[in-house]
């Protein structure tokens, strides 16, 4: 199996775990937790059901399609590069974990008009799985593209 399969074969499976346990994670929230509660799971950190029509920390609430279009549009640029920097090794797994948290939270607005959000630490805002893929995704990637840059 060639370099580039190899990469788009591993960055699905990482999308697709994220996804799912994105998705199994928000269900168990919306059976399980009444909305707008608030309980402590340890310090600092609360599990609550809420549901926020916008993209991070709220910012374009009620944007409806344009959300949905930027996260697509974003993801296109993302598996973009990717396709031409599939040999860049382990750039599949950051990529992977952006594309599931993005597909996760895209699969939230498309099917109930906006995000389920229930890990609720103190000092910021409500959040999801998929939201912490996302940034930990983007984090992955500055390191995986500019690390071997920055130890020169």
């Amino acid at each position: 199996m060639g370099t580039a399969v190899r990469a788009w074969r591993l960055a699905g499976v990482v999308a697709g775990a994220v996804m799912v346990v994105d998705q199994a994670s928000k269900q168990i929230v919306v059976s399980a937790v009444a909305r707008g509660s608030r309980t402590n799971i340890f310090l600092g950190v609360d599990l609550t059901y809420v549901r926020n029509k916008g993209v991070a920390f709220g910012a374009l609430g009620g944007g409806g399609g344009l959300v949905t279009a930027l996260t697509m549009g974003a993801v296109a640029l993302l598996a973009l590069y990717f396709a031409f920097h599939t040999s860049t090794p382990y750039l599949w797994l950051p990529f992977g974990a952006v594309a599931g948290g993005a597909f996760g939270n895209l699969a939230d607005r498309l099917r109930d008009g906006g995000v389920i959000d229930f890990i609720d630490p103190i000092l910021w805002p409500a959040f999801n799985l998929a939201d912490a893929a996302i940034v930990l995704g983007i984090l992955g990637l500055l390191y995986v593209i500019e690390g071997p840059r920055l130890q020169r």
